[in-house]
């Protein structure tokens, strides 16, 4: 098994372990982690019924963005857990200013080990950490065990149309993803393109830029540390292009199937 760091470093879709202290700064612009709220809560709302009652685990949860909103809008129990204190302690707080510090919790942790100790959820989600669990087969044969019987998986990553040719590490063709999914006891029953987004290409720009800013000040505060920021952002700024233009960035919902 990888270690944490290296987990960390897979969700935050880069690979020098060296940047991980940085992280919490660099990303300070950023609330929304990879994943749009507001879609989640209508792929929620079009799926189950019965709010009240529902119960969320959101895995890899970042700074908390997805479950604070869904826990304000639909009023439903959140759980969310990320290895980096920084983003948890930033959750608890966003909670609390948004009124649901009792509907959410959040909890510093390696997700790959809390899985096997947690409850059955009706929402899981998994919003753009990448293949920490391993491949969609591996990912939801695992966390089938913690879904409640009509309970949805959101998942929230990217992946090519098979007419594309370009090869991108850990990124699977759609006919592959569906396949995993298939092999898994499960169905995609729902997918919104992100991509499709008017806003898309504008907020990737914009997200960029101020890590690129982020990254240019600590740069100026450590300058013998400057290649590991250097390096950081190149890598960014190819994974962004790559979002752009190969990559089609999907929110799905997969269900057991019946």
């Amino acid at each position: 098994m990888k270690t944490i760091e290296e987990s960390v470093l897979t969700a935050m879709d880069c690979t020098d372990s060296d940047i991980l202290p940085y992280l919490p700064y660099i990303l300070q612009d950023f609330w929304e982690i990879g994943s749009d709220p507001d879609v989640m809560i209508d792929l929620i709302k079009k799926h189950l019924t019965g709010f009240n009652n529902t119960k969320v685990l959101d895995l890899g949860c970042g700074k908390g963005a997805v479950s604070i909103k869904i826990a304000k809008q639909l009023n439903c129990e959140c759980y969310g857990i990320d290895a980096i204190p920084e983003f948890i302690s930033f959750s608890s707080s966003k909670a609390d200013e948004y009124g649901v510090g009792n509907l959410c919790k959040f909890e510093v942790g390696d997700i790959r080990e809390k899985i096997g100790t947690l409850a059955k959820y009706d929402v899981i989600i998994l919003g753009a950490i990448g293949q920490v669990f391993g491949n969609y087969f591996e990912t939801l044969t695992l966390l089938k065990n913690n879904l409640k019987d009509g309970g949805i998986v959101i998942i929230d990553d990217g992946y090519v149309e098979d007419e594309n040719s370009s090869k991108h590490e850990q990124v699977f063709s759609k006919s592959e993803l569906k396949i995993q999914i298939s092999d898994a006891g499960m169905q995609l029953i729902d997918e919104v393109d992100v991509s499709g987004d008017k806003d898309f290409t504008a907020n990737y720009d914009t997200e960029y830029n101020n890590l690129k800013k982020r990254c240019q000040e600590l740069i100026v505060k450590y300058p013998g540390k400057s290649k590991i920021f250097l390096n950081y952002c190149d890598q960014q700024k190819k994974e962004y292009e790559n979002m752009k233009n190969e990559i089609k960035c999907s929110t799905m919902v997969i269900k057991r199937i019946e």
